[in-house]
């Protein structure tokens, strides 16, 4: 198995605030607009940079929508922030409206998504995020895995046409990828390869995945990880040549099961190559206040859970 190395723990907020930062000074038509959290979304220096080219919104996610949509008509690539939860749930006829209906090049970037957001509790930890917006015609939905490449897909919408939700999240975790690795919007990335059992993990659970495929190597288990960071396009193909060589597959996601990344794949396999799937997601439920690795266990959004849920498919091929 092909061993990863954790270059030091950090957060995916951060990431997105470096390519921000990167693109302040490489692309003048990216403009940004918050709502009252440049802290939390790591844009200090975007701000410092380019005062003429943020706006902050205050507290007010839904005006925050339609300024984006309309500065697009100007030619300005506008990237909003803020909260996953506010990012969609509190403005999603906004953005089905404005933005997606009307296919604006709005990118609409969203921190601190999932059970990771931790302490705040069930009202800011969205777990349906995903569901809604790959469900909106032509929007583009990625969640990065790490601060590498949460930086590198910052970078990388700015030049795609059309609305993009990015996700990504609070805490620090593993940064495992290449710095250098180019991002490309709907194009899977094989990790490790394996001829026993599929998994494929999204954000957070892609670095989980690997501790899991380490382990489950030591039983025996040759496990093949897929990184998904665009579920919407989603590599088909990617899954399917997989699926075809190890014959069942374990989905792995920081997100409610229904509507996320494992539904999606569910879809294809359905109608392509059924085939036999245990989902790690949470249980459609809401979450509550603790600390990310509390909940994560809790919850079963770890490598232990993957590595159960590779155990019980593989019975079932």
């Amino acid at each position: 198995m092909k061993k990863y190395i954790d270059q030091g723990k950090n957060d995916t907020r951060s990431g997105y605030g470096a390519g921000m930062t990167e693109l302040g000074r490489t692309n003048p038509n990216v403009v940004v607009l918050c709502a009252d959290l440049i802290g939390s979304l790591k844009i200090n220096q975007f701000i410092e940079e380019n005062p003429d080219r943020f706006f902050q919104i205050g507290i007010a996610e839904a005006n925050m929508m339609g300024i984006a949509a309309g500065l697009t008509i100007g030619g300005k690539i506008p990237f909003t922030g803020t909260f996953a939860n506010f990012s969609t749930g509190r403005v999603y006829d906004q953005i089905r409206q404005s933005i997606a209906y009307s296919d604006k090049n709005v990118k609409i970037c969203a921190s601190h998504a999932g059970l990771t957001l931790g302490e705040d509790g069930a009202t800011h930890q969205i777990l349906e995020d995903i569901g809604l917006m790959k469900m909106l015609p032509g929007m583009t939905v990625i969640n990065p895995c790490d601060y590498n490449q949460t930086k590198a897909a910052t970078i990388a919408i700015a030049e795609h046409e059309g609305p993009v939700y990015l996700r990504f999240g609070r805490p620090k975790v593993a940064n495992f990828t290449p710095a250098d690795q180019k991002f490309e919007i709907g194009k899977a990335l094989m990790l490790n390869e394996g001829t026993d059992v599929t998994i494929v993990a999204t954000g957070h659970l892609v670095w989980e995945a690997l501790i899991a495929a380490e382990n489950l190597e030591n039983q025996g288990v040759s496990a093949e990880v897929i990184n998904i960071h665009t579920i919407k396009p989603l590599d088909e193909e990617a899954v399917l040549k997989s699926v075809k060589k190890t014959g069942c597959i374990v989905t792995a996601e920081e997100h409610n099961h229904l509507g996320g990344l494992g539904e999606s794949i569910a879809r294809v396999l359905a109608t392509k190559h059924p085939t036999p799937q245990e989902f790690v997601a949470t249980n459609d439920t809401f979450g509550e206040s603790g600390t990310p690795a509390q909940l994560m266990e809790k919850y079963g959004l770890n490598n232990k859970a993957i590595e159960q849920a590779v155990l019980n498919v593989i019975k079932r091929t």
